[in-house]
């Protein structure tokens, strides 16, 4: 039987809340570019296709995150600190693509920027969240 989770500070919320409302417009906007045809792929110009596969399998992975962190789970903890890595080294791979000549959004940049400052920013939050699992 797990013990009592402790009582959930605020930033623990703002933290969850930011993942998982993240991760739903990563999907929703990473899907419509995927999945259909029109004005979303229209919209995005010269995506890069390794790096819209990542950030909309990762939108799924914000949410898991995110519910783990309401949670106060280790797991969700761990899954930020995952997140926050993957995406910074998808960033590397990204710039070594423009510097091969790549085609790309200027924009990618900015939300590649933006993407890893976020999921730093709550992998290193998480951190310090007293967690109430004693188990994985």
């Amino acid at each position: 039987m797990a013990a009592l989770s402790p009582e959930r500070p605020l930033v623990v919320s703002v933290l969850a809340v930011t993942a998982i409302l993240f991760g739903a417009l990563t999907l929703l906007s990473g899907g419509a570019t995927l999945f259909f045809d029109g004005a979303a792929r229209a919209a995005a110009g010269d995506y890069v296709g390794f790096v819209l596969w990542f950030n909309f399998m990762a939108g799924f992975a914000y949410v898991v995150a995110g519910v783990g962190l309401f949670g106060l789970h280790r797991w969700g903890r761990r899954l930020s600190v995952l997140i926050c890595v993957a995406t910074l080294t998808v960033f590397v791979a990204f710039g070594i693509h423009i510097l091969l000549g790549g085609a790309f959004e200027p924009r990618t940049v900015g939300a590649m920027i933006l993407r890893s400052a976020v999921w730093l920013v709550i992998a290193v939050k998480a951190q310090t969240i007293e967690l109430g699992d004693s188990e994985a």
